[in-house]
């Protein structure tokens, strides 16, 4: 295609009878301002008819991705090709030119039309990454770390291809050379080396994605993911400061990260009140009579009664609690919260769902609400546990139960004003 268009511009020059009868100096520059004008009148065909049918396209279309492109000037950057191309068709021409100009001028072209063609391939590949960053289904993939590894890959060929023009060389004479120099790389550039493995580890295994919400107490990092690149993770707090964590950390360092809570649609509650030691005790009969009338501990006090009845008319005639088995007020206290929580409509029941007594401490006997809600959107999940404790503080009193607080400023005063016995 080249050969045959030198051909029909050689043969039309040699036709020209205003050439025929210049000098070589006149020849030259007639050679120089047709070049350039028609590189320029290609250049302006392609931008002023092919890029803007295509934007008129780009715009009737119902699609938007072409948009993308277009904003990021991918149909301009591959149009800067064009009049390089007919530079380069018209170059072997300039017979007047040595030939050690021609071939350096040669080289130059077409170390400039790599480098602008990388250029464009670069304004794809970003136009790639923001597509998929509008679409949902893929935000979640890897993708623009893919992207980053691509270009990283075509910078070094570039440079490589581009250098070997320019020197006349073999692209696998720097090849071969880049053999020795691996560990004189390898010892400088360390930290982007393992940064640069470390985000591909992340990348591929998806240890990390956009709109995760992590944790690194070591860095300060507690919010979402915004971005994540071959080298760095960059993290908007909750209190919209902004981390960036070294890929390597990631690897390195033990963090959380919440995706699974998030995808699993029920966010955990885990939270104990510690009850006052000295407010457990048995049941009395009048106890036991009010509380049957709360609706959630009907069936629980009267399989319970039954059951103890059974047992000390069994096994003992002996009316004293300590000889006899009886209801606690703290037992029917968690059977009631087992109750509530279960029949509570923003509680999961497909999950974990435990009301259980841990090991008695300085502060009371503690008893932990073990649950999952259905909602994990913060907020929305602060309130869910704010109204499920308010109501288990509320009903203590119901229990002849107390919750335990150190002693504040006003108990201390009323201890000291409080006559002796």
């Amino acid at each position: 295609m080249d050969q045959e268009l030198r051909l029909i511009i050689s043969q039309w020059l040699a036709d020209s009878d205003t050439l025929n009868n210049a000098d070589s100096n006149t020849y030259n520059l007639i050679l120089v301002v047709l070049c350039l004008s028609l590189a320029a009148a290609s250049y302006l065909l392609v931008k002023r008819i092919v890029i803007k049918a295509m934007k008129l396209m780009s715009v009737r279309s119902k699609v938007t991705w072409d948009d993308t492109f277009v904003a990021h000037g991918v149909l301009e950057k591959f149009a800067l090709l064009v009049p390089l191309l007919v530079i380069d068709i018209l170059l072997p021409l300039f017979t007047v030119l040595s030939p050690f100009i021609t071939d350096v001028f040669g080289r130059l072209l077409s170390a400039l039309l790599v480098v602008l063609f990388v250029r464009a391939v670069y304004a794809v590949l970003n136009a790639i990454a923001e597509i998929t960053d509008k679409h949902a289904a893929t935000q979640r993939l890897p993708i623009t770390s893919f992207l980053q590894l691509i270009k990283l890959f075509l910078f070094f060929v570039t440079a490589i291809i581009t250098i070997s023009i320019l020197s006349n060389q073999s692209p696998l004479y720097f090849l071969s050379g880049l053999g020795v120099a691996t560990g004189f790389i390898m010892l400088i550039f360390k930290d982007t080396i393992l940064g640069f493995v470390a985000g591909i580890q992340l990348a591929t295994n998806q240890m990390v994605t956009k709109g995760d919400w992590i944790q690194m107490d070591k860095y300060g990092a507690d919010g979402t993911v915004e971005e994540v690149s071959l080298t760095t993770v960059k993290v908007r707090n909750f209190d919209k400061t902004i981390t960036m964590l070294p890929a390597y950390a990631l690897v390195s360092d033990a963090f959380k990260n919440w995706r699974g809570m998030s995808e699993s649609g029920g966010r955990r509650i885990k939270r104990s009140l510690f009850i006052d030691i000295q407010s457990i005790g048995f049941l009395t009969k009048e106890e036991l009579q009010r509380l049957s009338h709360i609706h959630l501990l009907k069936n629980y006090l009267a399989d319970k009664s039954f059951d103890i009845n059974t047992f000390n008319l069994d096994f003992n005639e002996d009316e004293q609690a300590v000889n006899s088995r009886g209801l606690t007020n703290i037992g029917t206290f968690r059977a009631y919260l087992l109750a509530y929580l279960q029949q509570h409509p923003k509680v999961r029941k497909d999950m974990t769902l435990l009301v259980r007594q841990l090991a008695p401490t300085t502060q009371g006997m503690p008893i932990e609400i073990y649950i999952f809600t259905d909602e994990i959107r913060w907020a929305f999940y602060e309130d869910i546990q704010a109204d499920i404790f308010d109501h288990i503080f509320s009903v203590l009193s119901a229990f002849g139960l107390q919750a335990f607080q150190q002693p504040s400023g006003n108990d201390v005063q009323a201890l000291r004003h409080k006559p002796p016995q």
